[in-house]
């Protein structure tokens, strides 16, 4: 009886002593607010001159923000929240908001800098998958949230050019396009001071304007996440370094990514993003491919990335060009019209953002594997034709 007394006494002094996780409440992280990303070739000359903290890379289409951000003992929900509107571009373009992870020492920032010549590696895509040579160590981006721009939303959109161009079935142009996604699967690499950034494929001096947050909404639950998870980058062929060409490889060749893993994992997950782009009519953003994704030579996927539901978005697009039978025309009077941001695409619409697709891989045996994506179909880049894939890949695992 003594004993058991002893015990619950024991029991009952540890429980009352043992220090109750800090709550810190829900944050909202401003990453981005109302910034200008622009294609400027000034800034090609001085890539490391930070304005307000914000790096200006790639000629502008890249901005490069570091974020500190809080460290949570409470579990919370992460989401990424992005806003858009054109300053002056017209067109639809491939956007991503990505971080470099914190393990990387060998990131865009040497790229761009010239501390570190993407020309040595001697190949075409030099940082789209891991490369590691003494104590030098990249890690592909991983992307937070991947998107299309729409046809010139917010600057045309009280355009007298446009006004006669709104379809009868939406009620007016929007005024900005808005996309949000849950991260919380990332939390392992949203801690402490990190770099965030947002790459956009334009040409122009007029570019976009964007906002983006990071919103974490506290639980009632122990944060466990970070410590038994983890986040393992694979691959991203997006075009975030200036000596980066777009990825055509997949008319070539598979893609194939080895890594090396020293316990095994446990409830692990494949995200995987993928957007075919360029070629015209005939090419890989409209044409259906097939994506096959296989581990250590077995099968895990095989699907056929497609958007049939793009008129949905018309009303972000009011630059949008429309054509009668396949010539371009502007005549309003003409109810037969059909606009290009109605057109099915390879995994997009112009004013969407892509949902990873999430493949189980359950338990994954210590040792050596091999990830390899084909895409058997994919056509070439050729001059006036600028075929290519976004794909980008990390593993979430559980450790404990």
């Amino acid at each position: 009886m003594n004993i058991r007394i002893a015990i619950l006494s024991l029991l009952i002094i540890t429980s009352c002593t043992e220090k109750k996780p800090e709550r810190i409440g829900n944050n909202s992280v401003k990453v981005f607010e109302d910034i200008n990303l622009h294609f400027n070739m000034s800034f090609k000359e001085n890539p490391a001159k930070s304005t307000n903290g914000i790096l200006r890379l790639d000629a502008g289409r890249v901005l490069l923000k570091k974020i500190k951000l809080p460290n949570y003992q409470i579990q919370p929900k992460a989401t990424v929240s992005l806003t858009l509107t054109s300053n002056g571009d017209p067109w639809d373009k491939s956007g991503s908001m990505f971080i470099i992870p914190s393990t990387s020492n060998l990131t865009l920032l040497d790229f761009e800098a010239g501390t570190f010549d993407l020309a040595t590696l001697n190949t075409k895509y030099p940082v789209v998958t891991t490369y590691q040579k003494d104590s030098l160590l990249h890690e592909p981006n991983i992307e937070l949230i991947r998107f299309m721009t729409p046809f010139g939303v917010g600057h045309f959109t009280n355009d007298e050019r446009v006004k006669d161009r709104k379809p009868v079935y939406i009620p007016h142009w929007e005024n900005e396009v808005h996309w949000s996604q849950d991260i919380t699967h990332l939390l392992p690499l949203l801690e402490d001071e990190v770099y965030i950034g947002i790459f956009i494929d334009t040409w122009t001096k007029e570019g976009y304007n964007i906002s983006a947050t990071i919103d974490f909404e506290e639980s009632k639950i122990p944060n466990h996440t970070k410590k038994q998870q983890t986040v393992i980058p694979l691959v991203n062929t997006a075009k975030y370094a200036s000596g980066q060409k777009l990825y055509d490889e997949f008319s070539r060749s598979d893609l194939q990514v080895e890594f090396d893993i020293s316990e095994p994992f446990t409830n692990a997950k494949l995200y995987y993003i993928t957007t075919g782009h360029g070629g015209h009519s005939g090419g890989d953003e409209f044409v259906k491919k097939e994506n096959q994704i296989s581990l250590d030579g077995k099968s895990i996927k095989t699907f056929t990335p497609w958007r049939d539901d793009c008129a949905s978005f018309r009303r972000f697009n009011p630059t949008s060009g429309t054509w009668k039978a396949n010539e371009f025309y502007d005549d309003v009077d003409d109810c037969e019209k059909i606009a290009s941001s109605d057109l099915s695409r390879s995994n997009w619409c112009p004013g969407s953002d892509i949902q990873p697709e999430i493949i189980p891989l359950n338990n994954l045996s210590q040792g050596k594997h091999t990830l390899t994506i084909s895409i058997p179909e994919a056509q070439e880049a050729k001059q006036g034709e600028d075929n290519y894939w976004m794909v980008s890949s990390y593993i979430v695992y559980d450790n404990e």
